[in-house]
């Protein structure tokens, strides 16, 4: 019985160890951040973060309206810049446009932080081949286009990645299985980069973020009816988006104990088959 309270003690230590608070502030005051998905929800709450921090930031999505507001609370709240490009991932011309627009603003580039995501509604998939086609170009392909101009730039200022993810991209989740699609290709793209840029001893690092269900206005008003999970505040996700960015951890959880739901889904995959058995019929018409 010792022993195992012992392993048990050893394994928490390391874990609160591995999740200490390294952030400091002063890393990305003046750094040059771009920001996908910024007009609202987890992306406009980095902006805000990185505005009181006084970094310079570029934000860009499609609405225009909703950009110009977050861009003049950024100045309010501090940011040494602030500008908007919109864009529209769809497009596979914008991802380098949008990118070389940032660069050009902003002199260069150190964090380009990937957030953006395309329209998905959330029920049992009903063999519509094109939505996953178009939803990968916006979800995972617009990201590759982005990194790959990225990439040199970053090199010149030893900047990073920051990719959001989710925990949809480590357990495949049913009634989303186009998105959950689209994030298992991102985590294994971006999870092979980090080790092909460890090999070639490169100064740009790679930060991939796995976030639980969120509040952003649109997560809550598609995964009604569908589950009774606890949504977690977008400007806590935002600010630890930020700091795994800034630390350059290679992989962080939102919440915390997601690295364990994904951990116990790898041990005991059974577990996912009792889950879904125990869902409702009415989810399943």
């Amino acid at each position: 019985m010792k022993g195992y309270l012992g392993f048990f003690l050893l394994i928490a230590a390391l874990t609160a160890y591995m999740w200490r608070d390294t952030f400091d502030p002063e890393s990305v005051r003046g750094a040059r951040v771009l920001i996908t998905g910024a007009s609202s929800g987890i992306g406009e709450q980095m902006a805000y973060h990185y505005a009181k921090f006084g970094a310079q930031i570029v934000i860009t999505a499609r609405r225009v309206d909703a950009l110009k507001k977050v861009v003049q609370k950024c100045v309010k709240l501090g940011a040494q810049k602030a500008m908007y490009v919109t864009g529209d991932m769809s497009d596979p011309a914008d991802p380098e446009r949008v990118f070389k627009y940032a660069v050009e603003k902003l002199g260069g580039l150190d964090f380009l932080v990937l957030n953006h995501v395309g329209n998905t509604n959330v029920e049992l998939w009903k063999g519509d081949a094109d939505h996953v086609r178009s939803l990968m170009q916006v979800n995972f392909v617009s990201y590759v286009q982005m990194a790959a101009a990225a990439l040199p730039v970053l090199e010149t200022s030893g900047g990073s990645i920051i990719v959001v993810s989710s925990v949809a991209g480590k357990l495949a989740s049913p009634f989303v299985a186009p998105y959950t699609s689209t994030k298992f290709a991102m985590n294994g793209f971006f999870g092979a980069l980090q080790n092909e840029l460890a090999i070639r001893k490169s100064n740009v690092s790679v930060s991939i973020l796995i976030l639980g269900l969120i509040d952003t206005e649109s997560a809550m008003n598609k995964i009604r009816g569908f589950t009774t999970m606890t949504a977690y505040p977008a400007s806590e996700a935002a600010l630890s988006i930020i700091k795994a960015g800034a630390t350059r951890q290679k992989e962080a959880y939102y919440p915390w104990f997601h690295y364990f739901t994904c951990l116990i889904n790898n041990i005991f995959p059974f577990m996912k088959d009792i889950l879904l058995s125990s869902l409702s019929a009415e989810n399943m018409d």
